[in-house]
């Protein structure tokens, strides 16, 4: 099943006041240079006020939300239940239950730009996946105490999961690679309610009542890349539901900082970045905030640029991130 068949496609990012909100704007900007408007329907999910927030979250800014509404998008304020401000990540599982039900959806980490047309993806929407970019970043395993099998096969017996049916057989047992784990910065379904009650239920059982095979383990800020392997497994998903190349490669960049883009991402995603940013109406809104305003409009990201070859990169992001601060180029 394509993105484009059976009517427009539901695609939901997070926006709230700060960060998120120009990240927001960049990935509707980007979304409407690379896919039809008429394929696709991007709701920006708002938290809206309430106990677990100090302080108002929603977006705010006028100009910030009339760009927004020129790209078509539509606002959807969703309740922090059980999230909120203490775990913000929690956003990308409790707004999935105000999308609309029995409507397949792709979520994206705001932190994306759409870089083709997500009507030529071939998602099918009953096996679900998800971002097969990331490290081994959980869990951490000390000296003493339980090991990845272990840890993975507690949590797969927790909600009465085949833990034998999740295993990469072709990587070597203990080795991260072996178990099911994604990064969170994209996953899809073909019902956001349903996936969505599953992914908070999970989460919160592992948040509230952990095994103790995980006594060792900080669920923050991994709780949702816990909880997001177990979900897609219990739908029939896995590792290989999609083609190779396409979200986090052709058709989606997943770029996670401005300076990170700079330094690692290829010539045509920085062209898709300053095209999108170029208008003066755009730049008039987005020179606002401190990071565009420095990475792509004073010139620092072309700097942040120029320190790496992107034909031989350090292995690891933080190795990235290090050189970069170093050069007093980390901007967030």
């Amino acid at each position: 099943m394509t993105a484009g068949s059976g009517g427009p496609l539901n695609i939901l990012i997070v926006g709230q006041r700060g960060r998120l909100a120009y990240e927001a704007v960049l990935f509707a900007l980007s979304l409407a240079a690379r896919t039809p408007r008429d394929a696709v329907r991007l709701f920006v999910a708002e938290p809206q006020p309430g106990p677990l927030w100090s302080q108002d979250p929603r977006i705010g800014d006028p100009a910030l939300l009339d760009l927004l509404q020129d790209c078509g998008a539509t606002l959807l304020p969703f309740a922090s239940a059980h999230f909120g401000e203490t775990y913000p990540y929690g956003n990308k599982i409790e707004a999935l239950l105000a999308l609309p039900e029995g409507q397949p959806f792709v979520f994206f980490d705001t932190d994306t730009l759409i870089t083709g047309d997500l009507t030529t993806v071939p998602f099918d929407f009953a096996r679900p996946t998800a971002s097969l970019r990331r490290e081994g970043t959980w869990p951490r395993i000390e000296l003493y105490g339980p090991g990845y099998t272990q840890i993975w096969r507690a949590l797969y017996d927790r909600f009465g999961l085949d833990f034998a049916a999740s295993l990469d057989l072709g990587q070597p047992d203990e080795h991260w690679r072996r178990y099911l784990y994604f990064n969170a910065g994209f996953y899809f379904y073909d019902c956001p309610r349903v996936f969505g009650t599953r992914f908070l239920q999970y989460a919160l059982s592992i948040r509230d009542d952990p095994p103790p095979e995980l006594v060792c383990q900080s669920l923050d800020p991994w709780l949702d890349q816990v909880a997001l392997p177990l979900v897609i497994h219990s739908f029939g998903g896995g590792r290989d539901t999609l083609p190779d190349g396409l979200l986090d490669g052709r058709i989606s960049c997943h770029y996670r900082t401005l300076p990170l883009l700079y330094a690692r991402e290829s010539a045509a995603v920085v062209d898709l970045l300053e095209e999108i940013t170029a208008p003066n109406r755009v730049k008039k809104v987005l020179k606002g905030y401190e990071p565009l305003r420095r990475m792509v409009y004073q010139g620092l990201g072309q700097r942040a640029r120029a320190l790496f070859d992107r034909s031989d990169m350090p292995r690891r992001e933080q190795a990235i991130r290090n050189r970069l601060k170093r050069e007093g180029l980390w901007l967030r």
